[in-house]
């Protein structure tokens, strides 16, 4: 209160050149309004900045910084070859640079824009996520042949976290940069879950499906940062030094299964591989990997251990989900159905309440033009669902993406508050027409429910944590 009551006396003195009355009264009154309102907000708000807080400890268990070193061996005795993507990727290289910082190497990663930062001895390119472009082939093509020139004697150490299939976009040379960007677009669109992405995404590449691995003559140590369920190292960042088990006929199949009409040099490719006119990815038992070690370091489920530590101290019940899949909509509905479930048995867990938690990687059918990713899209769908059960203001929840990117926006993901809907009632906004536009981000955006990071430079995928409190 003092704080903002001093400024004022300063500004009246400053230009009348005196100390009266009025400024006295006016920082007075100044001083004995701002402590008990802010005492009010934070007691209205209380859960709704813990679980802004938990999400920060969720994405501080997959800070590169923390976890890569820890996974490194005893440095090399010959030269070390530096390469990586995702949007992970610089964080890691960074770490590796100052761990080994007595050792000599050198080496390229990619990261999307805004994700990059400066390393020593590794050069950082930034290019575009989720849609490739030139700048992601121009680096791809830079690392394809730094490993090429390796030798048996080196050691080539490769970074590996979400966003890698996008960014180490290398098509094979039959299929045009805007014949990748249009099928990669429909992808997005379809509601194809990551695995079947990625089985496309690894037939039209020359790095992607193990392929890196299959063109290094020399040994490979992969670190891995999963942001997939499961953690299939085959899946994450599309597997460039991993064993591919997918094939051309199923990379066409999931085409044929979401109606994706792909470009003519995109059907094309792909009917040549059915008849091994092109070549299949590097198969398991491939004699290329028995020099590469692939180490999966940070997954998911580390991430909401500790976010399950952090409610569990605040006084929660968690009652812990695991990595989900699905339309955002569908989960997000089941949950409320979960919770109305527990409510009506009286399970309202601690004194304080109960959590739902959750990771893994919802997925959007795109049928509208507005903007937004899974999290929001999520958190929209859970409100209407929460209201049209008559709970609504017993809950608020937070969805996001660990890597500070939900979608294609600017934002991690959004909050939604107890008081969420009506507010939106308030200022005629119908959630209704914002989910039918698949306009999530509007919706969250309108209310300044946004939920803005800034890149993280880690990614484990998405953190969704339901709070629904006993009173």
């Amino acid at each position: 209160g003092a704080a903002g009551g001093f400024p004022a006396l300063v500004g009246w003195a400053a230009v009348t050149g005196t100390v009266g009355l009025p400024p006295i009264l006016l920082a007075l009154l100044i001083v004995l309004w701002t402590p008990p309102h802010f005492w009010a907000l934070a007691l209205v708000y209380r859960e709704d900045y813990r679980k802004d807080g938990a999400f920060d400890a969720a994405i501080a268990v997959a800070d590169p910084a923390r976890i890569v070193p820890a996974h490194l061996p005893e440095p090399p005795a010959g030269r070390v070859v530096v390469v990586g993507a995702g949007k992970a990727a610089a964080a890691m290289a960074l770490a590796v640079d100052r761990a080994w910082s007595q050792t000599p190497l050198d080496g390229l990663v990619v990261t999307r824009y805004g994700h990059g930062v400066a390393t020593r001895r590794v050069s950082v390119h930034e290019a575009s996520h989720p849609v490739p472009d030139a700048a992601g082939a121009f680096a791809a093509r830079q690392i394809l042949a730094q490993v090429q020139r390796t030798t048996e004697d080196d050691l080539v150490l490769v970074l590996i976290s979400g966003g890698a299939s996008a960014l180490l976009a290398l098509p094979v040379e039959t299929v045009p940069m805007p014949d990748l960007k249009a099928v990669t677009q429909a992808l997005l669109r379809s509601g194809a879950d990551i695995r079947e992405m990625n089985c496309v995404r690894k037939h039209l590449s020359r790095i992607a499906g193990g392929r890196l691995a299959q063109a290094c003559p020399a040994r490979m140590l992969t670190l891995m940062i999963s942001d997939v369920p499961g953690d299939d190292p085959s899946v994450i960042g599309s597997g460039p030094t991993v064993p591919d088990p997918t094939t051309f006929a199923d990379a066409l199949a999931v085409l044929r299964r979401y109606d994706i009409a792909p470009p003519d040099s995109v059907r094309a490719h792909f009917e040549a591989g059915l008849v091994r006119a092109a070549e299949e990815t590097p198969k398991p038992g491939d004699p290329c990997f028995a020099r590469v070690d692939n180490r999966v370091i940070a997954t998911a489920a580390t991430m909401l251990a500790a976010g399950r530590t952090y409610f569990e101290e605040a006084g929660y019940e968690v009652e812990a989900l695991g990595e989900l899949e699905g339309e955002a909509g569908d989960v997000a509905r089941a949950h409320a159905a979960r919770i109305q479930q527990r409510l009506q048995a009286g399970q309202t867990g601690s004194a304080r309440g109960f959590v739902l938690l959750s990771g893994g990687e919802c997925t959007v059918t795109v049928r509208g033009k507005g903007r937004g990713g899974r999290c929001t899209e999520y958190l929209l769908h859970l409100g209407l669902a929460l209201e049209a059960l008559g709970i609504a203001g017993k809950v608020a929840a937070i969805a996001c993406d660990t890597d500070g990117i939900d979608g294609s926006e600017d934002n991690a993901g959004a909050m939604l508050l107890h008081d969420s809907n009506a507010r939106a009632a308030a200022v005629n906004i119908d959630a209704r027409e914002f989910a039918s536009n698949n306009d999530a981000w509007g919706y969250f955006n309108a209310l300044s429910d946004l939920v803005v990071t800034g890149p993280t430079r880690t990614n484990v995928n998405d953190f969704r944590a339901v709070v629904v409190n006993a009173s």
